[in-house]
């Protein structure tokens, strides 16, 4: 094999496709990428067994071939490398060691035969659409911060996706719940989506695409199955596996009744629960709200530290109550919103609270209460 390309074209595939190689592996050939020159282009291929993206690169093949190195290490390698160098890859005879030559640098790694790479097998798939980058990204955004870490509950460590007729149309829907807040965006479904199953796209998975579809003007194609999910953004395909669990009848979770309206200013909200935040314990991050006509009061007591109060303006004539949530989760929330502003709907100190964006009626968030 013996292949040259722009350096700028090679760090950015290998950004791509070296993140989903864990640094720790007891498998060695999972800590390499697969690199296939052939045609007019190098492919390059990682994976960790769960999740596999491959790209494709224009470059200048002089031998075809293929081979596997460490990828961190090509990584890191490629980045250090002057900008707008080209790079040649050359092959040894034996195979086992691969060149890497810009200018007057020179290295050598070692090789793993390209035969020991292992395929993420995709079977069939039984629904493929399309959608915009722009609205696959606004599900993942709008949703991804709710996932929970918790590995226990396993079923809730990535994005539901699922389609459901809502206002007499289909809608392609995301959400993510962690037991104690819920996010759900939602979009018109593509043609191709109708009677997809719900699926769990795995958190790892969630990341991964978050990065890949920021780009604008670029049509994604999902392919799904009951197992496995596949995404090709422009030259790039990212294949997982998918989450085999149930995910929770959530709708139960989103409260109906909340009829206590409380509009405040997003940004000076924020900006708010931020700075009284500062006094609360890591292990306690509760901030306290007590609302009454027209301004809200939040309060933090820290035994070991202090308090904090501020006052915030906000629209709000219903029953004057008090109410506590964790500020991490606050901030999280408002974080999301794109509007100046945000609408709490209240019931009582115990319930779930509704979080609406009036200048986004496709997301919704659900808060439960903390006890201060």
């Amino acid at each position: 094999m013996r292949v040259t390309l722009e350096r700028s074209n090679l760090l950015k595939s290998l950004n791509h496709v070296h993140r989903v190689v864990e640094r720790r592996n007891t498998i060695p050939i999972l800590g390499n990428v697969l690199l296939r020159a052939d045609g007019g282009s190098l492919e390059m291929k990682a994976t960790d067994l769960d999740i596999e993206v491959t790209e494709a690169t224009p470059a200048q093949v002089d031998q075809a071939g293929a081979t596997t190195v460490p990828a961190h290490l090509l990584y890191d390698i490629v980045r250090k490398l002057s900008d707008g160098a080209e790079v040649m890859l050359k092959l040894d005879e034996t195979g086992n060691a691969m060149s890497i030559i810009s200018g007057r640098s020179s290295f050598r790694l070692q090789c793993l035969p390209q035969s020991d790479f292992p395929e993420l097998t995709a079977g069939s798939f039984s629904h493929i659409f399309r959608l915009d980058a722009e609205d696959l990204k606004q599900l993942i955004d709008k949703t991804q911060f709710a996932i929970s870490t918790e590995e226990t509950r396993y079923y809730l460590n990535g994005i539901f996706l699922h389609t459901l007729e809502a206002d007499g149309k289909l809608k392609l829907r995301s959400v993510a719940t962690d037991g104690h807040r819920l996010a759900r965006a939602e979009m018109e479904a593509p043609a191709g989506s109708e009677g997809m199953p719900g699926i769990i796209i795995p958190r790892k998975t969630v990341n991964e695409l978050q990065k890949l579809v920021d780009v604008e003007d670029v049509k994604v194609a999902v392919e799904l199955s009951d197992t496995k999910i596949r995404f090709t953004i422009g030259s790039v395909v990212l294949t997982s596996k998918l989450i085999d669990g149930t995910f929770p009848d959530y709708q139960r979770v989103i409260p109906t009744g909340n009829d206590r309206p409380l509009v405040l200013d997003r940004q000076t909200f924020a900006a708010a629960v931020d700075r009284v935040s500062t006094i609360s314990s890591e292990r306690g991050r509760a901030v306290k709200l007590a609302i009454a006509d027209g301004q809200v009061v939040l309060t933090v007591n820290n035994p070991d530290s202090g308090s904090a109060t501020e006052e915030v303006a906000a629209d709000y004539d219903s029953e004057a109550i008090e109410i506590g949530f964790n500020a991490r989760y606050l901030l999280d929330v408002t974080a999301q919103l794109s509007g100046d502003s945000a609408r709490f709907m209240l019931a009582d100190a115990g319930s779930p609270t509704l979080i609406q964006d009036p200048a986004d009626d496709q997301a919704l968030y659900v808060l439960m209460p903390m006890r201060v």
